[in-house]
């Protein structure tokens, strides 16, 4: 092993629901609507340092499910962690801190958002896996784009 391999660090020190919100604005009546809903999702990601090598990560995820023009639930869950990352360089710390550790906390926000609808007395909601790398890479493409449009004016 390299010693700059052996310098690096990663740890989760704490994995945490930081906000939780559940709204059902149109119960009971939505319980007598006929059930085809439309389902939106919106998703964020946030760090922030904490100390020399640590870094509060959080993910802020939000369901919305109409059906017709009526909300029949709104579900948001930000679940954050603690993470300890150290000895990156700054262009792995932008992977890291943006697809790695969003990766980790994703599924305990998933499973809490499940949990909120079904005590909600809807039908199961598992959302699908996010592709965190690809999020990642499409934001550093939008960055880039702009910085070349920027260059031009």
């Amino acid at each position: 092993m390299t010693e700059a391999a052996a310098e690096k660090q990663f740890a989760i020190q704490r994995v945490y629901t930081k906000d939780i919100s559940f709204e059902t604005p149109h119960s009971p009546e939505i319980f007598t609507q006929q059930w085809q809903p439309e389902i939106n999702i919106d998703l964020n990601t946030s760090s922030k340092k904490l100390n020399e090598g640590v870094y509060e990560i959080a993910i802020a995820l939000t369901v919305t499910c109409k059906v017709g023009e009526k909300t029949a639930y709104l579900a948001e869950v930000q679940q954050a962690g603690i993470f300890t990352i150290v000895g990156f360089d700054a262009e792995e710390m932008g992977p890291m801190v943006n697809s790695f550790c969003p990766n980790i906390l994703f599924p305990y926000a998933r499973e809490c958002i499940s949990d909120l609808v079904n005590r909600g007395s809807f039908p199961q909601l598992v959302l699908a896996p996010i592709n965190f790398d690809a999020i990642y890479a499409q934001h550093l493409e939008r960055q880039q784009q702009q910085a070349a449009g920027a260059e031009k004016h």
